[in-house]
């Protein structure tokens, strides 16, 4: 079978189920596992973010939006070229990957397979799709997934609740939201602003200071470590107004922004981080 994957978590899911060698193009963020990088890529980013602050990447992401312009060019005629079986693209987020509805047009005539999931249950049953799609239908990985889930839930059971919040952008604050707030509520952090299941939206810092968190979770979207450290920086202000006794960077781009395997792996960090 031949794959494009218009989706780093759709790329990490492929690999994790044996199947990388089936993919013959990738984004320009698909950077997992390494060997995603050396497959050919078929997008790239329009507005040149890599250098910018959240505040930056906020205001040029919200006046691409009030123009029209897409935040992503694709190569559709290279896509064509490769001759696919099956494309896979996503309908969560216009921001955080390429939209399906933008190359659905281009890619006419090509099986695409459109992913569309908000919680953590959606995200499972996504990867048992593709399994299914792609070849793989008795691959272990979704119990093995679901096991180190119930894992997880038992070790934050025995640390009892905290309440917490986690930001997932940082100026403005956005706080969690899609499947981020399930992977809180099995960790056993108890987050007020978080919204199951929805798109996160952005509030003001004087609405985390009112939340009262005993745990600060920062992840900021598309965001490696060491950049959420220095975009943590930017804001210390604001996150010492907030309070909170524990203050946590987390890797947001290897871990909580991706809709796939990794999002266990982002569960046993905050059970980790509790």
């Amino acid at each position: 079978m031949r794959i494009v994957s218009l989706l780093p978590s759709a790329t990490e899911t492929l690999f994790a189920l044996g199947l990388g060698s089936e993919l013959v193009a990738v984004t320009h963020e698909c950077d997992f596992p390494p060997q995603a990088s050396a497959l050919p890529r078929v997008t790239r980013s329009t507005l040149g973010l890599e250098q910018l602050s959240s505040g930056e990447i906020e205001e040029r992401v919200a006046l691409a939006a009030l123009e029209s312009r897409a935040l992503y060019d694709v190569d559709t005629v290279a896509i064509r070229a490769l001759e696919p079986d099956l494309v896979v693209a996503q309908d969560v987020c216009d921001v955080c990957a390429v939209p399906a509805d933008q190359v659905a047009e281009g890619l006419a005539g090509i099986p695409m397979l459109r992913q569309h999931p908000h919680s953590l249950e959606d995200v499972l049953a996504d990867i048992e799709e593709l399994a299914r799609l792609c070849g793989a239908p008795d691959s272990p990985l979704p119990e093995d997934l679901r096991r180190r889930i119930r894992a997880a839930a038992d070790a934050a059971g025995r640390l009892g609740p905290v309440r917490g919040v986690f930001l997932e952008w940082l100026d403005p604050p956005y706080p969690a939201g899609h499947w981020t707030p399930d992977l809180l509520k099995i960790a056993g952090i108890q987050d007020p602003l978080a919204r199951p299941g929805l798109p996160s939206i952005a509030r003001g810092w004087p609405e985390v200071v009112a939340a009262h968190p005993e745990l600060l979770v920062l992840a900021p979207c598309g965001f490696g470590r060491e950049r959420a450290e220095a975009e943590a920086a930017l804001v210390r202000t604001e996150i010492e107004a907030v309070g909170a006794e524990r203050v946590v960077v987390l890797d947001g781009s290897a871990y909580f922004n991706r809709p796939g395997p990794r999002l266990v792996d982002s569960l046993e960090l905050l059970v980790a981080s509790r």
